[in-house]
């Protein structure tokens, strides 16, 4: 047990001392952030792309943030510096930008592309954590993100400098999402394949049943033939609407178990006494994420759709959701 605890111990440490660096850095931060938005930005508006490029673990959280940057509508690519020796410098291109990352400053397979790719014609800019490094002075543009200490006992393990670096390129992409007016919309279409983009992308009525497939009965209809309209749409709630289609009610399994424990004569009445009215209800045109959190917020199995006059245009059986990969 004593081990446990001393690895708890430790464990917590190593979160304490990496918090304390974010949160250095971002109080640190400054109009050089805001310079480095500036440039991507511009890097992006011009028709160019954003190439971060670093070795080791800085080269690592460089692919990340090169991946969050494209996932959020700014196209960025990894460049590994000794590819680029060999032929990768091919990347920059007209109106790129260049960010590279390297704490020290002084990552010498780093530094000896550099002069080559600036002789392309793009900016470069540097994330290190010293202004007065030999990567910050051969740079355009310095952004500056000294830590306290590394977690590591000896000083040496990037740990919380590769934390840090990490919520910056975060903090990068977001802001840029935030300046080219990025949507929910935008992501989906770049996540075709996910379960996010899925959500984001489709609507209502993309995944409902439609009405002439569900259970829709008028409010005269008895319980009895509620049900039965149910069992033929193999639905577990039937949508009670008027001769125009407006949306009046519900009527679920669960109404019937609750209304049939109360009155044994239920078959027969009319449905009307026993639904739901005006029930939880979702336009056709609305996303599918915010469906999924409808339901989920007000715990029911079935919505019904409408169209933007009201009518009943479908039923979306959230048991339906998960053969789509929505849930």
């Amino acid at each position: 047990m004593s081990e446990k605890r001393d690895a708890l111990t430790l464990a917590k440490e190593v979160f304490d001392i990496e918090l304390e660096g974010i949160a250095a850095l971002r109080d640190e931060l400054d109009e050089s952030f805001v310079g480095l938005v500036d440039r991507c930005a511009a890097a992006v508006d011009a028709g160019g792309k954003i190439v971060l490029t670093g070795v080791g673990k800085s080269g690592y959280i460089g692919k990340k943030i090169a991946a969050t940057l494209s996932s959020v509508g700014n196209p960025a690519v990894f460049m590994h510096p000794v590819e680029a020796r060999h032929g990768d410098l091919g990347l920059l291109q007209k109106n790129d930008l260049l960010i590279a990352l390297s704490y020290s400053g002084e990552t010498e397979e780093l530094l000896v592309v550099l002069t080559p790719a600036k002789r392309l014609g793009v900016e470069l800019a540097a994330i290190t954590g010293n202004r007065e490094s030999s990567l910050g002075q051969m740079s355009d543009f310095v952004l500056e993100m000294p830590v306290p200490r590394e977690a590591c006992p000896f000083n040496l393990a990037p740990t919380t400098t590769t934390s840090a670096l990490l919520v910056l390129g975060d903090a990068l992409a977001m802001v840029l999402l935030d300046r080219h007016g990025f949507t929910k919309s935008d992501y989906g279409r770049r996540h075709p394949g996910g379960a996010i983009g899925r959500m984001v992308t489709m609507k209502a009525c993309d995944v409902m049943r439609k009405a002439a497939d569900a259970a829709v009965v008028s409010p005269d209809a008895t319980v009895r033939e509620t049900l039965y309209a149910m069992s033929h749409a193999r639905s577990g709630a039937a949508v009670i609407a008027d001769a125009d289609m407006k949306l009046l009610g519900i009527f679920t399994d669960g109404d019937f178990r609750r209304s049939a424990a109360k009155d044994d004569l239920v078959l027969t009445k009319p449905v009307s006494l026993f639904m739901t009215p005006d029930p939880v209800n979702v336009r056709a045109e609305a996303q599918v994420v915010e469906v999924i959190k409808l339901v989920e917020k007000r715990r029911i199995d079935d919505l019904v759709v409408v169209d933007e006059t009201g009518k009943v245009a479908g039923i979306i059986d959230i048991q339906d959701l998960p053969g789509l990969k929505l849930m």
